[in-house]
């Protein structure tokens, strides 16, 4: 069955202190899960545990970012993460804050008719 998208949301998330690329992008993925309730899903009778979650990631170095932590913040589905060049690298005093933007996309395998019931 083709993978068919259900949503997407965005994310930012910061370290200010610790120069960490995996803090901040676990940070990145959080924000943008808990912007919404996904009820589409299950309004299709779909379990939660059959959603594909696909993570892309951004911070200024992709190698330091962990992406079994980050694909942990998800809570359900099935979970890819992609790190990716992006977010920023800020000094700020004596550390430098990094920033990451995350985008989530959940989907499920289905099957598309075009029949209404």
């Amino acid at each position: 069955m083709p993978k068919t998208q259900f949503a997407i949301e965005m994310g930012m998330g910061t370290d200010l202190t610790g120069e960490d690329h995996t803090k901040a992008a676990c940070r990145a993925v959080f924000d943008a899960l808990h912007r919404n309730s996904l009820t589409i899903g299950p309004a299709f009778g779909f379990e939660r545990d059959a959603m594909l979650v696909d993570i892309r990631v951004g911070t200024p170095d992709p190698s330091q970012v962990d992406t079994d932590r980050v694909a942990a913040e998800a809570p359900y589905g099935t979970v890819t993460v992609e790190a990716v060049k992006g977010g920023a690298a800020l000094p700020s005093r004596a550390k430098t804050v990094i920033v990451a933007n995350a985008i989530v996309s959940v989907s499920f395998d289905v099957k598309i008719t075009g029949e209404v019931a």
